[in-house]
C-alpha cells in the first residue's frame, strides 16, 4: 500500500506538482502523426499533464504545440486559421509561429512594436515513428527522443494505436508491470476449469526485480517441467513505458501510459517486428475521439454466458479487459492506502519505488539521467523457457538489451 501523501505525489501530474515536473523532463507521445495529416491542416486539441494545448502542422510541415488560449483575450486557438507558417487567432487576427512568437498583429497600428513583447507558451514537437512527441520541460534540459527499436523499423513493420482511458496513468502502468494477472484476466476456462496460459499452467509466479539504467527489470518465474523455468521479463522504462513479454518469434508490444491529467490518460501502443511486416491491428476499437466503443457505460459489453463457458472475464479483447479493471479501482484515481499487496505484487512495488525515488531526487535538485541516455531504451522484452541453471539476468543480457549486443 501507499500512504495518501505518497499516492498524491506519484499520481498528480499538473504544473508544479513533483510528478508533473518529473514527467516534463521526458519526451511524451501526445498525438498520432495521422492526426496532423498534411501541411496547413486543421489544428487539433491536445491536453497533456493537465495543460490545454493546440497542435498544428505548418505550411513547411513542422509541428507546433501551443497553449491553446490566445494571450490577447483568451480566445481558443483551436478555432484558428492554420496558414503561412503559423496559427492565426480568429478573434483579432494575432498570429503565432511554432516557437510561440507573435509574428503578426493586424489590429494594432502599423508602427506598433507590441507584438515583440508577446510570447505564447510553446513546446518543442517532433514527428517520429507515427507519433507527435512533445517536450514540456525546461528548454536548457531538452533531451533526445528515447531510442526505441520500433522507431527505426519500416512503417510496414509497425502499427501504432491510441486510446483514451478514464483513469489515472499509474493504474494502467501498474497493469503493464504485473505479470501475475495475465492467466486470470486474459485467460480462458473449459470443462476442466482454468486453461494453461501461453502453454503454461503455473499461476503462482515467483518475482524478482532489479533496478537498471532504463528503470526496473521485472522477472516472473514459473514452473515449466523438471528441468526448465518459464520466464517473463518486463522492462519498466521511465517514466511510463513498458514492453509486453512475448515469445521472440512473434511481434513485440510497446506501451505508454501518457497522462492527460490526473483522471484520464492516453494509452499508446506500438506492435512491431524487426524483421517482417505487421498486419493491421486496432488493439481497441475506438471512435473518432479515440474513445473505446466497449466502455464503462456499456459494461465493456461483458458476456456472462461467455464467462461461464470460455473466457475468464467474459469481456472480449485483451486491452478492453485491462481497461475494465483499470478504470474502476475505487474510481479513476485508486486509493492505494486501502490495498493489501502480496508477493505477486513485487513488480508493482518496485515500479512505485523507482518513481518516488526519481521525483524526490528531482525535488532535491538531482536531474534524472535516463532522458539523456536514449540508448538505454533500445531493448525488448522476453518470454521463454530456459534451463533452471541459467540466471534470468543472463537471459536479459542475451535477448533483451540490444544496445548491449552492439
Amino acid at each position: 500500500m501507499l500512504s495518501k501523501r505518497d499516492n498524491d505525489l506519484i499520481t498528480h501530474v499538473g504544473p508544479g506538482t513533483p510528478m508533473g515536473e518529473l514527467m516534463r523532463r521526458y519526451w511524451l507521445p501526445g498525438l498520432l502523426s495521422s492526426e496532423l495529416p498534411e501541411p496547413d491542416c486543421a489544428p487539433v486539441r491536445l491536453r497533456l499533464l493537465g495543460e490545454d494545448l493546440v497542435a498544428f502542422r505548418t505550411t513547411s510541415g513542422a509541428v507546433g504545440v501551443l497553449d491553446t488560449y490566445c494571450p490577447h483575450r483568451n480566445a481558443n486557438l483551436f478555432w484558428g486559421r492554420n496558414e503561412e507558417e503559423g496559427l492565426r487567432c480568429v478573434y483579432h487576427g494575432w498570429k503565432f509561429n511554432v516557437d510561440g512568437a507573435c509574428v503578426d498583429m493586424p489590429n494594432e497600428p502599423p508602427r506598433s512594436r507590441f507584438a515583440e513583447k508577446i510570447q505564447q507558451t510553446s513546446y518543442p514537437a517532433v514527428d517520429r515513428g507515427g507519433f507527435i512527441w512533445v517536450y514540456m520541460g525546461p528548454p536548457e534540459k531538452q533531451p533526445q527522443i528515447p531510442n526505441f527499436e520500433w522507431l527505426d523499423v519500416p512503417e510496414t513493420h509497425r502499427n501504432v494505436h491510441k486510446r483514451v482511458q478514464d483513469c489515472n496513468w499509474l493504474q494502467n502502468l501498474e497493469g503493464e508491470v504485473d505479470s501475475s494477472h495475465a492467466p486470470f484476466l486474459h485467460g480462458s476456462v473449459g470443462p476442466d476449469g482454468m486453461q494453461p496460459y501461453n502453454a503454461n499452467a503455473d499461476r503462482q509466479p515467483v518475482f524478482q526485480v532489479l533496478d537498471v539504467d532504463f528503470g526496473v527489470a521485472i522477472a516472473a518465474r514459473r514452473e515449466a517441467g523438471p528441468e526448465e523455468y518459464y520466464w517473463r521479463i518486463t522492462p519498466f522504462m521511465l517514466p511510463f513505458y513498458t514492453i509486453v513479454p512475448r515469445a521472440r518469434e512473434t511481434n513485440y508490444i510497446w506501451t505508454a501510459a501518457v497522462p492527460i491529467d490526473d483522471l484520464t490518460m492516453f494509452g499508446m501502443t506500438v506492435i512491431w517486428s524487426p524483421d517482417h511486416p505487421v498486419p493491421p491491428n486496432p488493439v481497441v476499437d475506438v471512435d473518432a475521439n479515440f474513445r473505446a466503443k466497449q466502455n464503462k457505460a456499456n459494461d465493456y459489453l461483458i458476456d456472462r454466458e461467455l464467462q461461464k463457458t470460455s473466457s475468464f472475464t467474459g469481456i472480449r479483447g485483451v486491452r478492453v479487459q485491462d481497461m475494465a479493471v483499470q478504470e474502476d479501482q475505487r474510481g479513476p484515481l485508486s486509493e492505494r492506502s486501502r490495498e493489501h499487496l502480496g508477493a505477486s505484487d513485487l513488480g508493482v512495488i518496485a515500479t512505485r519505488r523507482m518513481l518516488l525515488k526519481q521525483l524526490k531526487a528531482l525535488q532535491k535538485g538531482q536531474e534524472p539521467t535516463q532522458p539523456h541516455r536514449p540508448d538505454v531504451y533500445h531493448l525488448r522484452s522476453l518470454a521463454l523457457n530456459a534451463p533452471r541453471a541459467v540466471e534470468w539476468q543472463e537471459l536479459m543480457r542475451e535477448h533483451m538489451l540490444l544496445a548491449h549486443q552492439r
